[in-house]
């Protein structure tokens, strides 16, 4: 991230603060509680425990103690450079922007309440809910035009804080509107947008002093200017379309997962589809009536891994056994499963997940050959294999020919030809030892990887293979008797002979 001694010594020359300067330059623990401190005409410097993440879901290293771009142009975008300083640039509040004033909206069911002043523009409101929240049109709220649980959360989505709503005598319900508090300090950098701050982070003065928020706004969650321009700094106001602002290319050739906007963009889906279409539908709402509470972002997680995107669900749930024993004994039928795609592609469009016939293809094969493993893994006579590779699914992946996994439902594979050991004393060889312990639906579930009866394959891929027979994730049905793995480590130890 930043350079703080040189972003110190900039803003020493330019007359910032000494104790400022002083504190960048010091080894000082971070506070314990997290802050944002907006320095005047400089960055924001981010302080204390708080969890930064790019627009995709990653988290992005820091040492408790950063500074972040807030004027648009550092060359190393999100963090300072120090080109506030050498631009003049001005932090200073418009007198056009537009007035702090909250408006109150009653409907039959619930109040909403707004202030138009500290609206980032993002349209998580207008754009998923527009019979209630009218872009460009008066009255901006119409509370009576759609479902409750759909502007409640319309409500809670909203980055800036300018939405909040009540229920009972039109009392606000500001806590529920935050989240009840259970979000943990985190800023996530928009992709050319603001900084999206949740968790109740302290956005303070160089003086250490809390900075006004409008009138109504929420103490939890805000959204900072990132581009320069906003007319109501620190705060952003929606200036970035209008400037154009943008961050740095992006790969020529992203991964899925790049490319659908990441672990928050599944998230919305998956939030959505659980929270929405899940409990509205006959057929589904039974089946997940149960489910965890965090069942939202455990499916974002494994899909986001399946994408081509960090390893989340691996490392936080299980990876691919944890997700089979969430579907053993389930009897899921094709009938559950085609509902569940169809709802599941509905709530990626009002997510606003690309809607492109590449990702629409890529993204389609996969829930269609993901779900069909589902009906096969839930059946009461199915035997899912357990150590099976997790799913990676790119622009040019298929599943493989048919017959080339081992299935849930079909009979226990034999072994094709006697398998035969070295002898001790003898020169373990693929032809007459190691082949033979290949069957053919080992050959078959590892085709769309390597050749398990090509010696130039298994010489090539030695070790990952010795690493996962010795863990017992190969084959993917069962592990081998440790006197076969032991031949298989001495064929490699001993030069992997023809």
């Amino acid at each position: 991230m930043a350079d703080l001694a040189e972003i110190a010594a900039a803003g020493q020359a330019a007359g910032w603060p000494d104790s400022v300067t002083a504190w960048l330059r010091s080894d000082a623990a971070a506070p314990e509680r997290p802050a944002v401190v907006v320095i005047r005409n400089g960055p924001n410097l981010v302080l204390g425990p708080v969890t930064i993440t790019d627009h995709l879901g990653a988290e992005v290293d820091h040492a408790g103690k950063t500074a972040l771009c807030r004027c648009g142009q550092s060359a190393s975008k999100p963090a300072c450079d120090a080109a506030c300083i050498r631009a003049g640039f001005d932090d200073a509040k418009s007198p056009d922007r537009v007035p702090d004033r909250r408006d109150t909206y009653h409907g039959q069911q619930v109040t909403i309440f707004d202030n138009r002043g500290i609206c980032q523009h993002s349209g998580y409101c207008s754009d998923r809910l527009p019979g209630v929240f009218h872009a460009g049109g008066e009255p901006f709220v119409t509370p009576s035009g759609g479902r409750m649980d759909e502007i409640i959360r319309a409500v809670r989505d909203c980055p800036s804080g300018a939405l909040s709503f009540g229920i009972d005598d039109d009392i606000e319900a500001r806590a529920q509107a935050d989240w009840d508090g259970t979000r943990p300090a985190s800023i996530m950098i928009t992709a050319d947008g603001p900084y999206r701050l949740t968790g109740g982070i302290d956005v303070l003065d160089g003086g250490g002093q809390p900075i006004p928020r409008a009138q109504g706004a929420s103490e939890e969650h805000c959204a900072l200017c990132r581009c320069g321009h906003s007319q109501n700094k620190p705060f952003c106001s929606g200036m970035h379309w209008y400037v154009e602002f943008h961050d740095p290319p992006r790969p020529d050739q992203p991964t899925v997962y790049e490319w659908l906007g990441g672990y928050p963009a599944l998230l919305r889906m998956t939030r959505l589809f659980y929270e929405k279409h899940v409990p509205a539908d006959d057929l589904l709402g039974p089946l997940f009536a149960g489910m965890s509470p965090d069942h939202p972002q455990r499916v974002a997680a494994w899909l986001g891994e399946v994408f081509g995107g960090p390893a989340r669900y691996s490392g936080s749930y299980g990876g691919y056994p944890r997700m089979i024993s969430q579907h053993v004994g389930r009897h899921i039928d094709d009938e559950h499963r085609a509902r569940w795609v169809s709802l599941l592609t509905t709530a990626a469009a009002e997510a606003g997940l690309p809607n492109d016939p590449e990702f629409r293809a890529a993204f389609g094969s996969y829930i269609e050959w993901g779900s069909r493993l589902a009906v096969e893994n839930s059946q009461a006579d199915s035997r899912p294999p357990q150590h099976m590779p997790m799913p990676s699914w790119g622009w040019q992946t298929a599943a493989g020919p048919p017959g080339s996994r081992v299935s849930a439902v079909s009979p226990a594979p034999a072994a094709d030809v006697p398998v035969t050991l070295p002898a001790a004393g003898e020169t373990p060889s693929f032809a007459a030892h190691v082949k033979t312990m290949f069957r053919e639906v080992d050959r078959r579930s590892m085709r769309f990887a390597f050749d398990l009866w090509s010696r130039d394959d298994v010489t090539t891929h030695a070790p990952e293979i010795l690493a996962r027979l010795q863990a017992g994730t190969m084959p993917c049905d069962g592990a081998w008797p440790p006197e076969r793995t032991a031949a298989f480590a001495r064929w490699v130890d001993e030069g992997m002979a023809p």
